[in-house]
């Protein structure tokens, strides 16, 4: 937890950022609309909500620690607050530093006669703005239908080696619930987990984060996770929100904790893998299952892979559930281990991006971060998929990336 001097220093470096970041959006409002009849009401409205957004923001600085931890709805709802204006203010102070190199530009480049004519202005300007618009749209309509808009992704996956008896097995995956930012809105969420069920799956996997923190927040969802069914069983693992590290706690606080949710994984149905495997049998034919505790670059690594395929008849078609994508480039890829698919999550895609598979366009800030954040992806014949999430962090909503629900056929390769 950081102390009150890093927080107090992290909020002046904020603030001034913002600031910023306001003074420059507000030239560019300025710019396109001060000839406008009502331009003094825009002025007050818009300095009355900065006012309001700078209060906010430090209250926030110094009361998150217990909001996220008493009141998660006051997080929830600052983030949607604050990101959802601050956001489309960045376009509009990047679009007026565009415009501030293209005016002083031809300044410079305009004989001195001819200045005063110089449009104050432009296309530039007005783009801009309209861009902001649309993402001040994007971001309330991310925060209400789009957090709920529920999809199912399909992939065949060609494994060597596959018998003929477990071609065709399909496997649901889930992933990052974090049930802890639903606030217990059963409705919209039912209506994902009616979507997971009428697959009608063979196996269904989650790969973590099913809590934000506390395990009181999975407590009213047990018995809807519980009636989710698969033919041969339900599969799951704990991710980095799942081991009580994010609040102040005592040791023996954070163990009681974890093993809470440990226990609530088993009263869902899930069959919770901590460094261990699974045989799972299909008409004769064996399947090798694997789950390991979280591993992930620059997070937790408590997973332990070897202890998981300890014994473990690796002869067999493998699969692994590993929560954070980065555990398979580290100690999975390139024939590190004896591994043909691995499902991991962890990323979200950062509940932001553009995906448009037809035309090959795949935009996330995730990537800035993760080289594979989201989908299938193959190295020889080793494959990893990365489920986007299934619930939300940090920000309310989703844009353009939204929640998931992938059903992966196994086919022989």
């Amino acid at each position: 937890m950081p102390s009150a001097t890093t927080r107090v220093m992290m909020a002046l470096f904020l603030l001034g950022l913002i600031l910023f970041i306001e003074w420059m959006a507000w030239r560019n409002v300025h710019r396109g609309w001060s000839s406008y009849s009502r331009f003094d009401l825009v002025r007050k409205v818009w300095f009355v909500i900065v006012a309001i957004q700078l209060v906010w923001f430090a209250i926030y600085i110094f009361r998150w620690p217990v909001w996220r931890e008493h009141h998660p709805q006051y997080l929830l709802l600052t983030h949607a607050v604050l990101i959802s204006l601050l956001v489309p203010k960045i376009w509009l102070g990047g679009t007026e530093l565009i415009e501030a190199v293209r005016q002083g530009i031809q300044w410079l480049v305009t004989r001195p006669e001819h200045r005063d004519g110089i449009p104050r202005r432009t296309f530039i300007t007005w783009s801009g703005q309209a861009v902001a618009g649309v993402l001040l749209g994007s971001f309330a309509y991310g925060m209400t239908k789009g957090r709920y808009g529920y999809h199912v992704r399909r992939h065949d996956v060609p494994i060597s080696g596959l018998p003929s008896g477990l071609d065709g097995m399909r496997i649901v995956q889930i992933s990052d619930a974090h049930l802890g930012s639903f606030l217990e809105d059963f409705g919209p969420v039912e209506r994902g987990l009616e979507l997971i069920q009428s697959l009608n799956p063979d196996v269904l996997c989650f790969t973590g984060d099913l809590v934000n923190d506390h395990s009181d927040e999975a407590e009213p969802w047990i018995g809807r996770f519980a009636n989710l069914t698969a033919r041969h069983g339900k599969f799951s693992i704990l991710g980095n929100h799942d081991y009580a590290d994010y609040a102040r706690r005592t040791d023996e606080e954070r163990e009681k904790v974890r093993r809470r949710i440990r226990e609530i994984h088993g009263e869902m149905g899930f069959d919770l893998l901590l460094d261990e495997h699974r045989y799972l049998e299909v008409g004769g034919e064996r399947l090798l299952l694997a789950g390991v505790q979280n591993w992930g670059k620059g997070f937790r690594q408590t997973g332990d892979l070897d202890a998981a395929l300890k014994d473990a008849d690796i002869a067999l078609p493998t699969i692994l559930l590993s929560h954070d994508p980065t555990h398979w480039e580290e100690r999975v890829m390139g024939e590190k281990a004896p591994i043909d698919l691995t499902l991991s999550g962890h990323t979200h895609g950062m509940q932001m991006g553009l995906e448009i598979p037809a035309l090959g366009i795949k935009i996330s800030p995730s990537k800035l971060r993760y080289k594979r954040w989201g989908g299938l992806y193959s190295e020889g014949t080793q494959h990893l998929h990365v489920n986007r999430g299934f619930g939300l962090l940090g920000f309310p909503g989703r844009i353009g990336m939204p929640p998931e629900i992938t059903e992966l056929t196994l086919r022989k390769a």
